[in-house]
């Protein structure tokens, strides 16, 4: 593979991890195409993608866990659904069409973006003394099946969740939602071991994610709540565009 073209997907990497560890996020479907366009095989390439997610949200979360900005409860109750909806989506993965779910997501994605950047008379959204611990439990078993299904952890659609059904507060949202993020994506990447994975790729996308989702996650203390709502509305509806387009083309 041309050292350019490498150089440029690491580069590619640090800007979407930086991004990414800002808002909580690991944004897979955003990275996939580049890997995509490089990688062996689309199973190789997908199975890269996965890894690099992982090891971007732990990357992420190291500093939020320092900063204690994770719900451990929350943590418990939602990884066992969330990994069991990846594999059981894993297992559906031939069965359904990636492209109409790619839009699907998509247009999920849009939909949390724009409310979260919509002026609101009411102020921010009210945060729970205690989060619902069912709807962290059906979201990530739900978002589990999804992201199982088109091999993304899909981190862009339970933020959102987190903060609108759960009802956590929005900065311990990004924590808790990176901290899931790298039990999914373990999950993912042992699933795809068995189809093949592009190492140089995985390798390659770690050395630029890692740095850029450590750089990312320690800004997000430094912003206002409104900020870091107002920010992670534009990635999603950048991730949810994304998304569109890759089940259109």
């Amino acid at each position: 593979m041309h050292a350019l073209l490498l150089a440029a997907i690491g580069v590619w990497c640090f800007l979407v991890a930086l991004a990414g560890g800002l808002a909580g996020l690991v944004l897979g479907n955003i990275r996939l195409p580049a890997l995509l366009f490089a990688a062996t095989s689309p199973a190789a390439a997908g199975g890269a993608n996965i890894a690099v997610s992982g090891l971007a949200a732990a990357a992420a979360a190291i500093t939020h866990v320092r900063a204690r900005r994770v719900d451990w409860r929350l943590v418990a109750w939602m990884v066992p659904s969330s990994v069991a909806g990846a594999a059981a989506g894993g297992f559906a993965a031939g069965h359904v069409p990636a492209d109409a779910l790619r839009m699907v997501i998509g247009v999920a994605l849009l939909a949390f973006g724009a409310d979260l950047l919509r002026p609101r008379g009411g102020g921010l959204p009210a945060s729970r003394a205690r989060p619902d611990l069912r709807a962290a439990v059906v979201a990530g078993a739900a978002i589990g099946v999804l992201g199982g299904l088109i091999g993304l952890i899909l981190g862009s659609l339970r933020m959102p969740a987190l903060i609108r059904w759960v009802g956590e507060e929005p900065a311990r949202a990004i924590g808790t939602n990176l901290v899931v993020g790298i039990a999914v994506g373990a999950a993912g990447l042992i699933g795809h071991l068995p189809g093949g994975i592009d190492w140089t790729l995985l390798w390659v996308g770690a050395a630029g994610s890692i740095p850029g989702a450590l750089l990312g996650s320690r800004l997000t203390g430094r912003l206002s709540v409104e900020a870091l709502l107002r920010g992670v509305g534009v990635i999603l509806l950048v991730a949810g565009t994304a998304a569109i387009l890759q089940g259109v083309l």
